[in-house]
């Protein structure tokens, strides 16, 4: 048997050597990373792609055809400005794989983020998998058995995006694009042949002992065609804090030849714990390893500490109310982007995001493990859904459709929640999306999915987001579940304005008077040509009914529809890669519109920033919200800055400001030094480094100070 200090050391030889691809650069290949799993191998470049219109199946026919392949990087979608928007069907993509001697002694897998919408996998011409109607979730395909070792292998893939009659989103009855291609990372996993597959993490906090219980489950495989016996071993630590890690009682296990097995740790007990907020999102990480045959495997999973519940007709995070505010992203909309999005553009979105305000979002797919990571760390409450989308998915389906629908509904359910569920900034799965919730087969979809979703992760709250609750709203199944997602769009998809969005809070509190009510969508979409086009328009809407939801005192979450005109099947405007929605309140490229920092203020938290000058001295008054959004400020920072010289900052300071409840007042007081004086501004931060309000005071003539 190969010790562990070997086989990672030609792990790293691999990474050192050439020739494992044939397009791929030294510098990628030398690239050998820890990400989730112990040995992670990322495959980016050295991919080939090539376009099969006729849909072939046989994996062989283009193993060896070299005419008409296009060197690529992964991820990658052929659906965008330069390539081919308009190709919809069968591509293939392939590229080599080099197989040093001693990976025999190890086991090997491939990775695939997201594959959309149908994959079928190939090693040197064998089947090694297929991931058929979901291409939003993560699969993984065995590729030992069919290596060959010391020598190159030939990896090769069929993506489809065939728009399906029996797979969600059904047909085109979706309102995104369809992009196809191998849309996330690839990567391939070398470990030993005992290794931990994932790990499902439970924390639950006690508020009132100041404690928090962990409980740990590894799902761990034996690929051998022998039993192995294995013990299990770990710990939880503070992220950043080294010292505040707390072991995992050793478990010892049989495992028999090829099983699979969940392997229940001892519950572990954190004193003290900090709590994951928006405002604070603190993270732990869960390290284990296994060790059988000589050989140790690591895996090691962030997790966050926090309770998130809804109760009577509000919701609650750790123990306090909150009045929640956010924005929808459509993901896939840069046009020489599209899904297969770099981390770059994601992170530029998503700090936008927050530079809205938002701490409370939506998504109508499974997501790219990278959002996920950047609202775990940086602070957004999400909620993450099934791809069921529009009235004409569970219309006039036979009973065999509707068992077909529901069965692809449910896997990519329970591959969503499976490697989704220890992110701490989802709070709640989404069922489906304006399925016409009085439809019996879409009520009979949906209880399918929540009992699923119960099931296996009770720990989160289920919703549906609704557009037929403006009549009969009891009627709606939206009452079944944790709280209501109610879709509004008075004014621009259906007649009507302010009074109407009043009106129709007041029935759905009625409807429902126990469960919290979240606008899950509004906003202007200029998609109908009677529609004037604008952005005025989007303000309009913006401050209005913004203002409606919080003046009835009803609405516990209300999330904008949307951060940015968006790329779609069904675009009214715009064509080839460029046909979209205008929607947003940013364009496709990111370009702020005026609406923007319509949105930005009321979505802070701070109602009121004032400015004044009092004699010598500068005063600024401080106002919470009281209404959406509403939560406690803790560790909130004003910057104040003093602009003279050429009207550049030449003094400042920083206030860290007390807890502030909703609806408190306060205020401030500034002085300088400096003269001629031309302006202050006065900026609040909110303690993850985003700004959440900002004003500033011109003075009519220089301040001037002898």
């Amino acid at each position: 048997m190969t010790s562990r200090r070997d086989f990672l050391a030609a792990v790293g030889a691999l990474g050192a050597g050439a020739g494992v691809a044939k397009a791929a650069s030294a510098a990628h290949e030398r690239t050998l990373a820890a990400v989730g799993f112990s040995e992670t191998l990322p495959l980016e470049e050295g991919w080939q792609c090539l376009f099969d219109p006729d849909g072939s199946l046989a994996a062989l026919a283009v193993h060896g055809d070299e005419t008409g392949w296009e060197n690529v990087i992964v991820p990658h979608t052929w659906q965008t400005l330069g390539r081919s928007p308009g190709f919809v069907g069968v591509a293939w993509y392939r590229r080599e794989i080099l197989a040093p001697e001693v990976w025999r002694e190890g086991f090997v897998r491939i990775e695939f983020e997201a594959v959309f919408h149908t994959a079928h996998v190939f090693v040197n011409g064998q089947s090694i998998g297929e991931h058929i109607g979901k291409g939003y979730t993560e699969f993984r395909c065995d590729a030992s058995p069919q290596l060959k070792f010391g020598q190159a292998n030939q990896l090769l893939v069929r993506v489809d995006n065939s728009f399906s009659d029996a797979m969600l989103p059904r047909m085109r009855s979706f309102d995104w694009t369809n992009d196809g291609g191998i849309v996330r990372p690839v990567r391939l996993l070398v470990t030993p042949r005992a290794f931990i597959e994932r790990i499902e993490i439970d924390s639950d906090p006690n508020l009132a002992a100041n404690t928090a219980n962990v409980a740990v489950r590894a799902i761990v495989r034996n690929a051998l065609a022998a039993p192995q016996s294995a013990k299990i071993f770990g710990f939880l630590r503070r992220e950043g804090a080294p010292e505040r890690q707390s072991a995992t009682p050793e478990e010892t296990i049989q495992l028999a030849a090829g099983e699979t097995r969940t392997v229940a740790l001892d519950e572990i007990t954190i004193p003290s714990p900090d709590l994951w907020h928006f405002d604070a999102p603190n993270l732990y990480e869960a390290a284990l390893s296994l060790e059988a045959g000589g050989e140790t495997h690591h895996f090691a999973n962030p997790f966050g500490i926090r309770r998130f519940e809804a109760r009577g007709a509000n919701f609650y995070l750790n123990g306090e109310r909150v009045i929640l505010v956010g924005l929808e992203r459509m993901a896939g909309s840069h046009p020489e982007f599209g899904m297969a999005e770099p981390a770059h553009w994601i992170d530029a979105n998503h700090h936008d995001m927050k530079e809205l305000n938002c701490v409370f979002t939506r998504v109508h797919w499974p997501q790219d493990r990278r959002v996920l990571d950047f609202c775990d760390r940086n602070g957004i409450l999400m909620q993450e859904e099934v791809p069921a989308w529009g009235p004409s998915t569970f219309a006039k389906t036979t009973p065999e459709l509707q068992q077909q629908l529901t069965a692809n509904g449910l896997e990519q359910l329970r591959e969503m929640i499976a490697s989704h569920r220890n992110h701490p900034c989802i709070v709640s799965w989404g069922l489906c999306n304006e399925v016409d919730g009085k439809n019996p087969n879409s009520r009979a979809f949906a209880r399918a999915l929540a009992k699923e979703a119960r099931r296996t992760d009770p720990s989160r709250l289920l919703t549906y987001a609704s557009h037929s609750l403006r009549s009969q709203p009891e009627e709606d199944m939206a009452g079944e579940f944790d709280f209501i997602s109610a879709n509004e769009y008075f004014g621009s998809w259906y007649p009507g304005g302010p009074d109407e969005l009043r009106a129709h809070i007041a029935d759905l509190r009625r409807a429902f008077p126990h469960k919290p009510i979240v606008i899950s969508e509004y906003g202007w979409c200029e998609c109908q040509a009677s529609l004037p086009p604008g952005d005025a328009n989007r303000v309009k809407i913006v401050e209005e009914h913004t203002r409606v939801m919080r003046e009835s005192g009803e609405v516990a979450g209300a999330i904008y529809f949307d951060y940015n005109d968006y790329r779609t099947i069904v675009g009214d405007k715009g064509i080839g890669a460029l046909r979209q929605r205008v929607h947003g309140i940013v364009d496709v490229y990111s370009r702020r519109k005026l609406s923007f920092d319509a949105l930005r203020a009321q979505s802070s938290p701070i109602e009121r920033l004032a400015l004044k000058q009092s004699g010598s001295n500068f005063e600024l008054e401080i106002a919470t919200r009281e209404r959406l959004p509403a939560y406690m400020l803790r560790g909130y920072v004003v910057r104040w800055l003093f602009f003279a010289y050429d009207d550049l900052p030449m003094d400042g300071k920083l206030d860290l400001l007390p807890s502030l409840t909703p609806g408190t007042t306060m205020t401030l007081k500034a002085a300088t030094s400096l003269p001629n004086v031309r302006r202050i501004a006065a900026e609040i931060f909110r303690p993850t480094g985003f700004s959440a309000a900002r004003t500033e005071l011109v003075l009519s003539s220089p301040f001037f100070r002898p």
